[in-house]
């Protein structure tokens, strides 16, 4: 059940040459924390190891236990270095036993491992995660250590201080023999079923006497036959220390299933087994024990949990008051009112409120990052993503922006509110974060016990009987006295029960002292494992604390466009730096000035941020004393880095309001002339520059500008004459990519009115990528672009469903030009058809002469398709001879039609 728990046992002498092996200590990036509040160590859960801790819990303080197993040294026990020897003697499990002990009461650690104690037992990776029964687990334990120890001075030590003697005797009520028979034990068992207390259960076992008569007479060996006799126990010799198991678990015959009595089952603090006692002369001191420790059981009968209430003797913890306790019934009642009051004052549909009142409402005044969103679940019945994202981001981009109400500590996974809201019976606390401890998450917990405690109680001594505590795993909290009668009933109750005698005292210099009789190798042990800790535990934050900054040094760029561009194309203009975020932010800024050996004048410090049109400032650090963290930067945070005034003789604009807008400025692409160029014989090229072209009709240009800026500000950074309309791209209208499809759709766009020339482009919603279009009264010449009312019609060849051919033949005569009559026609055409079959078809219902010679206008290969064809817009089909060259040429009027 226990694995190999006597493999000692076997060995010689109790000796053990076994190693352990399979088992593979976890390790993790992160150090183990620091022991709590309490001062005291808990012990890790292997999976289903409770029961163990919870045993082991009680044996360390039990004070006359640990410094039995400490005085046993190295010539007796041997050395665990020399354990993989074949021809050492080492005893591994009190070795073990021995270091856990020291580990628990020395080093600086939330919780210690059993690993190598149960390596010792040779339990398998399964006897760790299956639980068992805590008061088998005693009695076995008991016996291994027994075994352990034969041939050292510790081998009676278990046998002294947990060893009694229960007489039985059975008197001949005809000649009044008595028949005796003792019954060794190291705890005794006592019934829970049918009675209600453990006098009671004692009363029954040591007082009441069982008769034998009628059916069941018993055989007196005096009298040679059946007679009547009374049965009856005694305790004959008490231990020091004594351990009471009680039946919780029962068989229901009926049922044929176990159960768990959980009905009331009282026991004393102070007992006196006087009564139940075979001598009754002594003092009542030598009968009187006082309990210091309960082993409970929450669960049923196949399986539960397993923690320890223990009365810590030598008051090596440092107890407090439970937080329950703490706040006089006056003062929960006025701050009940007042919680009642905020939560009827809660606005809903405010984040901040919302937020600032679910971390108002905890204890610890923090939450856990990963709990925040189903806490504001249930307390508005709304998920985040839900109610507030739209508006305001992600969750933990808000609390960020609001760095000024909230506060990130335990490395970022609890946010805290920076100052704790006040309340008619207690004063205004400061704030919560605290540069000098290590652990933000405690300032909280410390600030909040100091405002319920006040001055004058800080002073008073602890009641008596106060160091108590709920040794759960790895968690040790403070626990009132009179928290044990809880455990009288239930799920959760009292399952073992331990006493000591009251004649016990504990000597002066024992009391606060957890090295007290511990061996020097061990003491040596514990401080170097608490120097590696602390070690571990510096690099850890270093490392866990180390900021990646972007710093972008304000030579490195110019203001274009309403944002902060680079100067050089070939670099983005940071420089990264690796920085504590624990330190000041005039650490930071001394140590920028040290990097920087040839700044002079101001240096401030703004936090920046890279947007599409370029980089943004936004908040400077001002308070030099205040830490990184505190500040809201974190890893990745731009820094622009300047003199808080100008950048190249340019004024910046920070903040959200001037955020820059990354706009896409379209303007009609139109050329010269293109007739009289083809009667000057000139030829018309293809736009070049930094354009991108929209298509045949439209270029693109991406220009910056403030958010904060007017749309007439804007209007004039683009030099544009006051009487040019701008467009925004209508949210009704169709719009195809570049080369969509056969043909294509127009695209319409809205006239900004007047009034509009006085808002601000964050006013009108203009973000990122939005197009505007500018437009010059003589555009609407054209038939590309059409207005109706406040709606402009863009229609490009990529939108054409016809042309209209115009041709105007030209004689050349010896006086002049003479010119014909024009004609129009219609070629049915799409943005797919090559100019060589429009040539073809204008020249068939033109009835022209295909083999007369020309070519199309500007070199332009016939074989391109018109979506394509940029360049030929508003030229026409002409008939004319060259000036310079007897050569016709034919050239296309385009008039574009989206419905035809």
């Amino acid at each position: 059940m226990f694995g190999n728990l006597f493999e000692e046992e076997e060995e010689e002498e109790g000796f053990s040459s076994t190693s352990s092996k399979g088992r593979v200590a976890k390790g993790g990036d992160e150090p183990p924390p620091p022991r709590g509040r309490s001062s005291l160590c808990g012990i890790k859960n292997q999976g289903g190891t409770c029961y163990l801790n919870s045993l082991l819990q009680t044996l360390l303080f039990t004070p006359e236990f640990r410094e039995e197993l400490f005085s046993l040294g190295a010539d007796e026990l041997g050395c665990l270095e020399d354990k993989d020897k074949p021809e050492a003697k080492v005893r591994v499990i009190p070795l073990e036993l021995q270091r856990l002990f020291a580990r628990l009461l020395l080093v600086d650690q939330q919780s210690a491992s059993t690993a190598d104690l149960t390596d010792s037992f040779g339990w398998n990776s399964s006897e760790g995660t299956n639980q068992h029964d805590v008061q088998e687990l005693n009695r076995i334990l008991f016996s291994a250590l027994e075994h352990s120890l034969v041939g050292t001075s510790g081998s009676t030590f278990i046998h002294r201080l947990y060893h009694g003697t229960i007489v039985n005797s059975i008197v001949c009520k005809e000649c009044g023999n008595v028949s005796q028979r003792q019954e060794d034990f190291l705890d005794l068992t006592v019934c829970v079923c049918g009675v209600s207390s453990l006098e009671e259960a004692l009363w029954t076992m040591f007082v009441e006497e069982e008769l034998f008569e009628g059916n069941n007479l018993y055989r007196c060996a005096q009298c040679n036959r059946l007679v009547t006799a009374a049965k009856s126990a005694k305790l004959k010799k008490l231990p020091p220390f004594m351990t009471m198991s009680l039946l919780r678990f029962s068989f229901d015959f009926a049922k044929f299933e176990r159960y768990k009595e959980t009905g009331r089952y009282s026991f004393p603090l102070t007992i006196n087994l006087r009564p139940f006692c075979e001598q009754t002369d002594g003092e009542d001191s030598d009968y009187t024990y006082e309990l210091f420790s309960v082993i409970i059981h929450k669960g049923g009968c196949y399986g539960g949990h397993y923690h320890a209430y223990i009365r810590d003797i030598d008051e090596l913890g440092q107890w407090e008051p439970p937080e329950e306790d703490c706040k006089p019934k006056t003062q929960k009642k006025v701050r009940e009112e007042v919680k009642k009051v905020c939560e009827s004052k809660l606005q809903e549909d405010d984040p901040l409120s919302v937020l600032t009142a679910i971390i108002a409402q905890e204890s610890s005044k923090s939450v856990l990052l990963d709990q925040l969103g189903q806490k504001l679940m249930d307390k508005i019945g709304s998920s985040w993503s839900r109610k507030f994202r739209k508006h305001y981001g992600p969750i933990g981009k808000f609390l960020q922006s609001h760095n000024e109400v909230f506060l990130l500590v335990s490395n970022g996974t609890r946010v805290a509110l920076k100052t704790n809201p006040s309340s008619p019976v207690t004063e205004p606390p400061g704030p919560a974060e605290q540069t000098t401890n290590s652990d933000p998450a405690a300032a909280p917990n410390q600030e909040a016990s100091e405002q319920q405690l006040g001055p004058n109680q800080k002073s008073e001594s602890k009641p008596e009987g106060s160091h108590w505590f709920d040794l759960n795993d790895s968690t040790v909290t403070s626990i009132r006295e009179s928290d044990i009668e809880k455990q009288f009933q239930g799920k959760e109750s009292a399952y073992m029960l331990f006493y000591r005698k009251t004649q016990l005292h504990r000597p002066s210099e024992a009391l606060n002292d957890p090295q007290y009789k511990i061996p020097s190798h061990l003491i040596q042990m514990a401080q170097e494992e608490n120097l590696k800790l602390q070690q571990m535990r510096e690099e850890f934050e270093a490392t866990n604390n180390t900021v990646e900054l972007r710093l972008h040094l304000a030579p490195s760029y110019k203001l274009e466009n309403g944002a902060l561009q680079p100067v050089s194309r070939d670099s983005d203009g940071s420089t990264a730096l690796s920085f504590d975020r624990r330190k000041t932010v005039g650490d930071l800024r001394l140590a920028i000035y040290q990097m920087q050996e040839l700044w002079e004048g101001d240096m401030a410090l703004t936090v920046a941020k890279s947007l599409p049109a370029g980089l943004h400032l936004y908040n400077t650090l001002t308070d030099d004393t205040v830490s990184l963290y505190s500040a809201g930067i974190y890893t990745n945070t731009d820094l622009f880095v300047w003199n808080g005034r100008e950048v190249c003789g340019g004024t910046v604009q920070t903040g959200a309001e001037w955020e820059p807008v990354l706009l896409t400025v379209v303007r009609p692409f139109l050329g010269e002339n293109v007739e009289q160029e083809v009667e000057d014989g000139a030829e018309c090229e293809e736009s070049k520059g930094g354009f991108e072209n929209g298509g045949p009709g439209l270029k693109r240009e991406a220009r910056g500008f403030a958010g904060g800026a007017t749309l007439g500000e804007v209007k004039e950074a683009l030099g544009e004459p006051k009487e040019s309309l701008l467009c925004q791209e209508h949210k009704g209208g169709k719009r195809k990519e570049q080369g969509a499809g056969e043909g294509g759709g127009a695209s319409g766009w809205r006239v900004f009115p007047p009034d509009d020339m006085q808002r601000t482009l964050k006013e009108l919603s203009l973000k990122d990528g939005d197009a505007l279009l500018v437009l010059e009264p003589q555009s609407f010449d054209s038939s590309v672009f059409t207005r109706s009312g406040d709606v402009v019609t863009v229609t490009t060849p990529s939108d054409c469903r016809w042309l209209q051919v115009e041709f105007r033949p030209h004689v050349k005569g010896g006086e002049g030009e003479k010119e014909e009559e024009r004609k129009k026609i219609k070629v049915p055409a799409t943005g797919n058809m090559l100019l060589s079959e429009v040539k073809q078809r204008a020249i068939e219902e033109l009835q022209l002469q295909e083999q007369t010679p020309g070519k199309i206008l500007s070199n332009a290969a016939v074989h391109n398709h018109l979506k394509y064809t940029s360049t030929l817009k508003f030229v026409k089909l002409i008939k004319c001879m060259h000036k310079k060259q007897d050569l016709m040429l034919f050239c296309i009027f385009i008039s574009l039609q989206s419905n035809c």
